[in-house]
């Protein structure tokens, strides 16, 4: 329309500008000059304009600007051929510059298409999520094709040929119940291209195939395509094809370490807990076969020891199964930390109690100020590392030699936090060992497995927000430091 109306608003505006001087004007200037606002139609509006205004600038050329003027009649021969040449000249520029305008036109959509295309393929090798990438492609073929809505299908099982499609992404309109419902079907398989719906509205599904088998479909609703868009279609169905495939394959490259990891770990633990548990079942074994073949016959001394014997060793046995516990449950994400105030010197009380069958209470040297802020923490977890170290520590060092507990404020800068040192006199861990030791089933040099004791022991003091290290300045023994916060209030012990 607008084409149209330029091209036969030039031409009648040529006309009155015309008039007053055509007798002065040659038999072609008016043809010439009646060609720009035809130009400018076909440009505007295409091909159909111009036709049009060729016939309009016929009649305005012959009636106005050929003698004799007012009338349609051609008198001379002369003019008869200025008026074809003028018609014709008018048509074939109106095609040149239709077909100018059409191919400008597709070269823009076709690079608009290209643009698309790059951009789905950067979005392929990029880093956006499972549900992002399907966004990104629904949306893509979207705004390609323009139809009602786009949905991009997924099986929802592993079995891809036999499972249900779901929808894993859209983008248009937003589907209706009855939509999902048709696209949704049980036992519902990707088909091929133009396969699904009728004519109106025309439905047209896409099969995404990826290793020559299926893997989803997309669905354009209420669509038109020409053979260049059905082209253009199917190479974005096959990029959303590697997509899902990729998606697939990175699901299942994450399984596969997941599952080498629980191996992995499941041989470590099998590790661990065998040598954990050899030592205090066969100590409890001999004494108790001993208790029961010799046990009348044996002094009441001896008695004792067996019987103390049994039950140091059951402790021990105790704290191994709470300290698998203790890894399962960080293992598995489900650590949960109850913080509360809490004095130091009842949480040293309570980690000694915890570990009294183990280890004796002479050997425990505590030193710790009395001015000490209470303690913000989960008293259970930090009971445990603090039992953790003092059976580490016991049992790595010479008999009868003490632990030392040292507590004090945080001097590094940390000023609500407070620091716990646990010493001993054992063989020391190497300089090189002191970062590993702090892993799970790690094992020192000196012939003392850490096991899980100190790897729990790092993971309950930094879910508390501390750090916990191996003093590198002790020369003699072991010297295990953490930290853990204080109370806000600033209170003080009694």
């Amino acid at each position: 329309m607008l084409g149209g109306a330029v091209a036969l608003g030039g031409q009648v505006a040529l006309v009155f500008i015309m008039l007053p001087i055509r007798t002065h004007l040659g038999i072609a200037t008016p043809a010439l000059l009646f060609l720009v606002p035809v130009t400018v139609g076909v440009a505007l509006g295409g091909f159909a304009p111009g036709v049009a205004s060729a016939l309009v600038g016929f009649l305005l050329y012959d009636v106005f600007f050929i003698p004799p003027y007012g009338k349609l009649t051609v008198q001379v021969g002369s003019d008869w051929v200025a008026l074809v040449v003028y018609v014709v000249v008018v048509l074939v520029v109106a095609r040149i510059v239709s077909n100018m305008q059409t191919a400008r036109d597709e070269a823009r959509h076709r690079q608009e298409d290209a643009d698309r295309l790059f951009d789905l393929s950067q979005a392929l090798i990029g880093d956006l999520s499972d549900t992002q990438l399907f966004e990104h492609i629904a949306t893509t073929v979207q705004t390609a094709f323009t139809p009602r809505w786009t949905a991009l299908l997924l099986p929802n099982g592993p079995e891809v040929e036999h499972a249900d499609l779901t929808v894993a992404a859209s983008a248009g309109e937003s589907l209706t119940a009855e939509d999902r419902a048709s696209l949704t079907t049980p036992g519902a398989q990707p088909r091929s291209l133009g396969m699904a719906g009728g004519e109106e509205p025309r439905r047209i599904a896409v099969a995404l195939v990826a290793s020559g088998r299926p893997v989803g479909m997309l669905v354009l609703h209420e669509v038109q395509l020409v053979q260049q868009d059905r082209a253009l279609l199917g190479t974005f169905a096959n990029q959303a094809a590697l997509t899902v495939e990729r998606s697939r394959l990175q699901e299942q490259a994450l399984r596969n370490r997941l599952l080498e990891e629980i191996d992995r770990w499941r041989g470590a633990m099998m590790g661990a807990v065998s040598h954990d548990l050899r030592t205090p079942l066969t100590s409890v074994k001999a004494a108790v076969s001993t208790l029961r073949q010799d046990g009348d016959l044996m002094a009441k001394a001896d008695r004792a020891e067996l019987l103390e014997l049994i039950e140091v060793q059951s402790d021990r046995l105790a704290r191994l199964v709470t300290n698998l516990l203790d890894m399962t449950r960080i293992e598995s994400g489900a650590l949960v930390v109850r913080p509360s105030p809490v004095r130091v010197d009842e949480l040293l009380e309570e980690a000694m109690a915890m570990v009294s069958g183990l280890v004796p209470r002479r050997r425990l040297c505590v030193d710790a100020p009395r001015d000490l802020p209470l303690l913000e923490i989960d008293p259970v977890l930090i009971g445990q590392v603090l039992a953790n170290l003092f059976e580490n520590s016991v049992r790595l060092s010479p008999d009868d030699s003490p632990i030392r507990i040292n507590v004090r404020k945080s001097d590094e800068g940390a000023t609500d936090f407070v620091q716990i040192a646990v010493a001993d006199d054992g063989p020391g861990i190497a300089e090189d060992e002191r970062e590993r030791v702090f892993e799970m089933f790690s094992q020192n040099s000196g012939g003392g497995r850490a096991g899980l004791g100190l790897a729990i022991a790092k993971s309950f003091v930094e879910a508390h927000g501390g750090a916990i290290w191996v003093d590198p300045a002790v020369t003699r023994g072991a010297r295990v430091i953490f930290t853990v916060p204080s109370a806000r209030s600033g209170s003080r012990h009694a």
